[in-house]
């Protein structure tokens, strides 16, 4: 589950930057910066989930 969140993570970090350097694609930065937020976040609580279970 680890890989899956840090590979979507460099996913969005790549379409942010991909975003931000093509003026025309500034909404593909905003977009990327949404998903890496709500990925990490995601990725945080289940992480601290695993660990109160004991799994």
């Amino acid at each position: 589950m680890l890989i899956l969140v840090i590979v979507l993570l460099a996913i969005w970090l790549i379409l942010s930057v991909v975003g931000f350097a093509i003026k025309g694609l500034i909404w593909l930065a905003v977009i990327g910066i949404i998903l890496f937020v709500v990925t990490a976040i995601i990725g945080f609580i289940r992480r601290a989930a695993g660990r109160k279970t004991g799994v």
